[in-house]
């Protein structure tokens, strides 16, 4: 783990240095998606419910979100925010990601662009089920994304991209005023997504 964070800074270092030299024009964009997340669930939990599947919690579920940035022709860096919730078997969990990102852009052609790069936050793990306590926690979140650009004028473009993400939040599972039936810890999650993005 220790070596992939010291890549990720490397490469968020380097790129950052990059983008300074040349000339920046803004971003902004949305994005739609799908989500599916790993979730492990304690000894404790899988002790007091029967076959419950966390890792279905999260599947492939609609993901929207933010973005802003700068970028130019060598590759860009933004900021986004995320937002995924679902039911699955009586519970309810809403993942929230607040990344800061740097992408390498690769000319595929005069108006299309490959992308490569990586990123670097916190993720907000919230347990929302009925019947139980509301718990939420924070932790961090690292990983990488690709994808490809299409120029569709010189104020928009659009993209398609994947992005697989690291984390360590965990949430607690109790009946109200009760005791406690386990912990839920977020270990992963995987998106592909399409963004539509307008400079300025």
């Amino acid at each position: 783990m220790k070596s992939l964070n010291t890549v990720l800074i490397a490469i968020t270092m380097l790129g950052a240095s990059s983008l300074v030299q040349a000339a920046d024009t803004t971003f902004a964009g949305l994005t739609y998606g799908q989500t599916s997340d790993k979730i492990k669930k304690s000894g404790l939990l899988s002790s007091n419910t029967d076959h419950l599947n966390t890792d279905g919690i999260i599947s492939k579920d609609g993901t929207w979100g933010a973005r802003i940035g700068q970028q130019n022709d060598q590759g860009r860096y933004y900021l986004t925010y995320d937002n995924v919730s679902n039911n699955h078997s009586g519970l309810k969990m809403r993942q929230e990601n607040l990344l800061g990102s740097y992408d390498v852009f690769y000319p595929l052609g005069s108006s299309t662009k490959a992308f490569g790069g990586a990123s670097l936050g916190v993720t907000k793990l919230s347990q929302e089920s009925s019947g139980y306590s509301r718990d939420t926690d924070t932790g961090y979140a690292y990983g990488l994304q690709a994808g490809v650009l299409q120029q569709v004028s010189s104020n928009a473009s659009v993209e398609l991209g994947y992005r697989y993400l690291r984390s360590n939040a965990t949430t607690e599972l109790s009946e109200h005023d009760g005791d406690k039936l386990g912990a839920l810890r977020l270990k992963s999650s995987a998106q592909t997504y399409l963004s539509a993005n307008y400079l300025f």
